[in-house]
C-alpha cells in the first residue's frame, strides 16, 4: 500500500509543475515594485548618503532614480509626484534649468503640491531668485506642513540646503 501511495505521489509530482523544486512560474503572484517606488527608495538612500558627506554615492543613487523616474513618466505621464521627484533628482544632479522645467510641469497639474512648491522654492534660493522663492512659500502658507517650515528656514538663512 505504501508503495502505491509513493508511486502515485511521484506521478503527480512529475505531471504537475507546481510540485517541482525550484520551478518558477509566469503566474508569480508577487506584486512588482513600480519604477516610481524604486526611485523613491533610491532618493531616500541618496539623502542619507548626502547627510554622511558621501556625495559620490548619493549622486549614483540620484542618477539611478532619475532614470527610473523618466521611465515611469513615459509609462504614466503627467503625474505630479513623479514630476516632483524628476525635478528633485535633476536639480540634485546639477541641472537647475531642467529641474525647474519638471517642477513647473508638475505645478500645471497640481498647483498646490507641497513638495513641488518647497523644492522649487529651494531651487529659486539656490539661483538667487529670492522673490520667486517667497512666492512658493506664500503658496505653502496655509498648508500647516513641514515643507512650509523647511522652505521658510532656507529663505531666512537659518537652515542650509544642499542644492
Amino acid at each position: 500500500m505504501k508503495k502505491l501511495i509513493y508511486t502515485l505521489l511521484i506521478i503527480i509530482a512529475l505531471t504537475n509543475n507546481s510540485f517541482s523544486a525550484g520551478s518558477s512560474s509566469d503566474n508569480d503572484s508577487t506584486p512588482k515594485v513600480s519604477d516610481y517606488t524604486k526611485a523613491k527608495n533610491l532618493i531616500k538612500a541618496a539623502k542619507k548618503y548626502e547627510k554622511k558627506g558621501k556625495t559620490k554615492k548619493a549622486q549614483k543613487k540620484y542618477t539611478k532614480a532619475q532614470k527610473l523616474l523618466l521611465k515611469s513618466n513615459k509609462q504614466k505621464p503627467l503625474q505630479a509626484n513623479t514630476l516632483n521627484y524628476l525635478g528633485f533628482t535633476t536639480r540634485k544632479l546639477g541641472d537647475y534649468e531642467g529641474g525647474e522645467e519638471f517642477y513647473l510641469q508638475g505645478l500645471k497639474i497640481e498647483p498646490n503640491h507641497n513638495g513641488i512648491n518647497e523644492y522649487l522654492g529651494e531651487l529659486y534660493v539656490a539661483t538667487n531668485r529670492i522673490g520667486m522663492a517667497k512666492e512658493r512659500l506664500e503658496v505653502l502658507k496655509t498648508c500647516n506642513c513641514k515643507e512650509y517650515e523647511e522652505l521658510k528656514e532656507i529663505i531666512d538663512g537659518t537652515k542650509q540646503s544642499k542644492y
